[in-house]
């Protein structure tokens, strides 16, 4: 398939656009899209994009959005809307409860749980299996199924034990 719009080259970048209601696809190539991108990012930028979704399903009182302020870099929740950018790494940690749904909207989850240096992959899986195998004893153990319980204490033991020990799996 051809690009719609140079129509020399082949289209490797497939858009849907809907505007009023009217669905309109586009097939381009990379030179084409990479045009286009640069034209969609100066009509609708990714900083329009966050900061109007911090405002899906928000429930943040009116009176928050310029009394929580970063103790840093003074920015308020407020600013983060307008401007659809954060003012320092800190704002993270003040607007916390703010942020959390969003990232959970945007990401799936408001935690990390992508891809890690392959240095720390090992001990960070280690200590997840590791706490998800004592938060699945403690269930096992509430529910009464002993036996479970047993069979993850001793899971958890050797994890521990790999861990002490330094050992590779």
């Amino acid at each position: 398939m051809l690009c719609d719009i140079c129509g020399k080259n082949e289209a490797t970048v497939h858009l849907t656009e809907i505007v009023n209601e009217k669905v309109s696809k586009l097939h381009l190539c990379e030179e084409c899209a990479k045009e286009k991108g640069v034209e969609m990012e100066e009509h609708f930028g990714l900083s329009d994009l966050l900061a109007g979704l911090a405002d899906l399903g928000a429930n943040v009182e009116p009176e928050l959005m310029d009394t929580v302020k970063c103790p840093f870099c003074k920015f308020t929740y407020n600013d983060f809307k307008k401007m659809g950018r954060l003012g320092c790494s800190e704002c993270y940690e003040a607007f916390k409860a703010q942020l959390a749904p969003l990232l959970k909207r945007i990401h799936g989850s408001d935690r990390h749980i992508g891809k890690v240096p392959i240095t720390l992959g090992k001990t960070i899986r280690d200590t997840r299996n590791l706490q998800e195998l004592k938060i699945k004893m403690e269930k096992a153990i509430q529910a009464e199924q002993f036996e479970e319980a047993a069979s993850l204490r001793d899971q958890i033991r050797e994890l521990e034990k790999r861990a002490k020990n330094g050992d590779a799996k």
